[in-house]
């Protein structure tokens, strides 16, 4: 199993930040129980409305709106594990994702761009290929600072060409004996993803499903939507054993409100939306409460992810994840 940091512990002489008190958490908790009740969530994909219908949630067919009890929420949050086990190839590259104090490192990705050194003080960017994702994959397998690996690059050589997301899957999964986090999944594709890792067992998909060495990460569309792709994600991460990252990009004064509060409460909703999917689909499924949420430069029409507002949010979604006891998953500056 992979050693992970425990921050604030007086070994590491760590300080605490504490950016809400249990009264603020609450009130975020409450404004998103309201959001879900009006206006709703968008849910685009059919099966997925079907789910939340059958399992009481008001749904109008025209409008692709869910309105989501409270009751519901609270249920799914009871049922969604605290900790759960990313396995790696090689059993000792385990990592536990706990709801609280371990604390993990990750690559960044998905890019779509290699900056190759030429010559000394020359470098050409170029387009990104299936051998970049087997090369940083071998990179990030040597590093012990980083606990599993996640999708770097796009292999744009397999652009257009109808199976690029599957070079994308087995690729970094026969490169690396750590963990793979897939953060570009393709909903309509997850079957083939399954079929890759059955394959690595023998076929045994209940020892997959026991032992994942493959998960997702999926994003709502601010404001508020679950996309067709993310609930298949959802659907069929959940089903199939796949531990599933529900990570909003919401985006402060652009897709959720300039004030961070209410970009929170946005942030908050689309994403316990995709985690009650999860555990409507089937109970005590594997999630993280994911964040890439950031502020919106208006000046420039872009989201920097580089910006202080990103790690003040990222250190608000920690404390949100710990209050719902899951595991979380935040952007770093």
């Amino acid at each position: 199993m992979v050693e992970a940091y425990y921050p604030g512990r007086s070994p590491l002489q760590g300080v605490q930040l504490e950016l809400f008190s249990e009264d603020d958490l609450r009130a975020i908790h409450y404004a998103s129980m309201e959001v879900f009740l009006n206006p709703g969530v968008q849910v685009s994909d059919a099966e997925a409305r079907a789910i939340f219908k059958e399992a009481g949630c008001e749904v109008d067919e025209k409008t692709q709106i869910v309105k989501i009890p409270e009751y519901l929420v609270n249920r799914a949050l009871i049922d969604a594990p605290s900790r759960f086990v990313l396995a790696g190839r090689d059993k000792k590259k385990d990592v536990a994702m706990e709801h609280k104090g371990k604390v993990h490192w990750v690559n960044f990705g998905t890019g779509v761009k290699m900056c190759n050194y030429v010559a000394p003080g020359k470098y050409e960017t170029v387009d990104s290929v299936e051998q970049d994702i087997a090369d940083s994959a071998k990179v990030v397998d040597y590093l012990e600072e980083i606990s599993y690996f996640t999708l770097s690059v796009s292999a744009r050589d397999w652009a257009g060409k109808g199976a690029q997301d599957v070079h994308e899957t087995f690729t970094p999964i026969a490169s690396t004996s750590k963990h793979f986090h897939h953060i570009d999944p393709v909903g309509e594709n997850v079957e083939y993803y399954k079929g890759i890792v059955d394959a690595y067992y023998g076929g045994d998909s209940e020892a997959a499903r026991k032992r994942p060495i493959f998960s997702m990460l999926l994003c709502p569309t601010s404001p508020l939507e679950l996309s067709d792709n993310a609930c298949q994600v959802i659907i069929k991460g959940a089903r199939f054993g796949m531990p599933v990252n529900v990570l909003s990009m919401a985006m402060s004064g652009g897709s959720s409100p300039v004030f961070r509060a209410g970009t929170l409460v946005t942030h908050n909703a689309e994403v316990l939306a995709g985690i009650v999917l999860a555990q409507l689909v089937q109970p005590g499924a594997a999630v993280f409460y994911g964040s890439s949420t950031t502020t919106f430069d208006l000046k420039r029409g872009t989201a920097p992810v580089g910006a202080p507002e990103l790690g003040l949010i990222s250190a608000a979604v920690g404390k949100l994840g710990q209050y719902y006891g899951l595991p979380t998953y935040v952007a770093g500056t």
